[in-house]
């Protein structure tokens, strides 16, 4: 069924026929040339998918074009989203949805070339497969992370990036954690020697970097309950957490450890790695989904108590060109009261180790804490606050009010709350930059693909030994 949605209904409901005349269409057509992206969203199934749109853009065009295989709940969820930023009071958007459902979605959109960027956020499983074809058929892709969750699928994902090279079109994934302002902080700090000193190499036993991140399926999303979709639970659609939530861990400690250089694949070793479950009830699975039964995808899954195992936590530590590092994924159901998503992150250096906590001491909102090293020789609280002291100042450039204050374990980096301005803003911020890409290819770091396909690579090696 074809639909064009110039006003998408409270209830998500979608509207069927068109009322404009053909004149019409055909002016809006050509003003819609104007802008430098076109977006076409291709089956949504993710809250991700939608958050690319919670802030309108003067180089994205309005009109926006969803083909998707069925009117099903991940469709009317995205939409409802959509209507959500359309009809708040604070930066209402003005989105017009044009959206066509069918078995033939992914073939109509490729025939109909509606826009230039496609964007993909949701069921897993085929997600590498949507990807190659997009770009075989010349569409720039904004993807959401995991661009691939079995081998089978990097394969695919090389293939895709050797064809987008041949077409001339931005492959990208949304690495919105690069754009947290402490991480941002680490990544600066960790980059002056006077107060770093040269990044330590660790032990497999004892990384010298180290990032961990808990993650809930039951939370608020733009203030309101998360309904996930009932496939969100099954890791052979939505991958497990070893290929998922850790591509962000993997991309930030390739970004931080090693910023602007051009990693290659025997660069990266995978050490270590294991996957564990999260038990969900199914009181806790209709909760989150409003499922009325466990779907038969997931029956055969069931433990003996009639509870869902849920491979949705993982770790694995790497070498990564000399330097050992590890990162952790942990799944619960739901947050404590006043808690949520927590991250935790070190990065060790010969004088000093750069730490964000996330914790209940920290109201649950990350803070970066610079530690003196002890037991090193030369290497005093009063040396490292001199040398902060100076990279705070330099930091006044990018960032005017960032400071700092003494704390009982070295130093306390207080930030601004304007910088803070939350995990749905980073979106907007990546897809800035991707703009930027589509506008300029030339713009992109030399080092971007490669390391995207080494982080991949990564993941994959730590799924596969995962398994042994």
């Amino acid at each position: 069924m074809y639909t064009e949605m110039f006003a998408v209904a409270a209830s998500a409901l979608l509207l069927a026929g068109c009322c404009c005349s053909p004149e019409k269409k055909n002016a809006a057509e050509a003003a819609d040339g104007k802008y430098a992206v076109r977006l076409i969203t291709l089956d949504p199934g993710h809250f991700h998918a939608a958050l690319v749109q919670k802030f309108a853009n003067a180089d994205i065009s309005p009109v926006v074009h969803v083909y998707a295989p069925e009117n099903g709940f991940d469709l009317q969820a995205h939409l409802k989203r959509i209507q959500e930023f359309n009809t708040r009071e604070k930066e209402p958007t003005s989105w017009k949805e044009e959206v066509y459902t069918g078995k033939d979605f992914l073939q109509r959109m490729i025939a109909e070339r509606k826009g230039n960027v496609v964007v993909l956020a949701g069921n897993n499983s085929r997600k590498t497969e949507y990807i190659l074809a997009s770009v075989k058929a010349g569409f720039n892709v904004l993807a959401d992370k995991p661009m691939a969750i079995t081998p089978k699928d990097l394969e695919l994902l090389r293939e895709a990036y050797r064809v987008a090279k041949e077409k001339g079109v931005v492959l990208y994934d949304i690495m919105t954690e690069r754009y947290e302002i402490t991480t941002m902080l680490q990544r600066e700090l960790a980059r002056d020697p006077e107060l770093y000193g040269k990044q330590e190499t660790g032990t497999q036993n004892d990384p010298a970097v180290t990032k961990e991140s808990v993650h809930h399926f039951c939370k608020l999303v733009n203030g309101v309950p998360l309904q996930r979709p009932e496939w969100y639970y099954d890791t052979d659609q939505q991958g497990e957490a070893i290929v998922d939530v850790t591509t962000h861990l993997t991309d930030l400690v390739q970004w931080e450890v090693w910023p602007g250089v051009t990693l290659q694949p025997g660069d990266a070793k995978v050490l270590s790695a294991r996957v564990w479950p999260t038990d969900i009830t199914f009181a806790q699975y209709q909760k989150n989904t409003s499922a009325k039964a466990w779907p038969s995808y997931l029956k055969s899954k069931l433990d003996k108590d009639g509870n869902l195992p849920c491979m949705a936590n993982g770790e694995y530590t790497w070498n990564l060109k000399g330097v050992f590092a590890k990162v952790s994924v942990l799944w619960n159901f739901e947050p404590e009261a006043g808690s949520g998503d927590t991250h935790y992150s070190l990065m060790r250096g010969t004088k000093c180790s750069l730490v964000i906590e996330q914790g209940q001491a920290e109201g649950f909102k990350p803070v970066l804490y610079v530690e003196p090293r002890r037991n090193v020789a030369g290497v005093t609280r009063e040396t490292v606050g001199a040398a902060l002291k100076n990279a705070i100042a330099k930091l006044q450039a990018t960032w005017p009010g960032v400071s700092y204050e003494p704390f009982e374990t070295g130093f306390r980096i207080n930030v601004p709350a304007k910088y803070h301005n939350g995990h749905e803003q980073h979106f907007a911020q990546v897809m800035a930059k991707y703009i930027g890409f589509i506008k300029d290819p030339k713009s992109m770091p030399a080092w971007e693909i490669p390391d995207i396909l080494v982080k991949y690579q990564t993941l994959m090696d730590a799924y596969k030994m995962s398994r042994e």
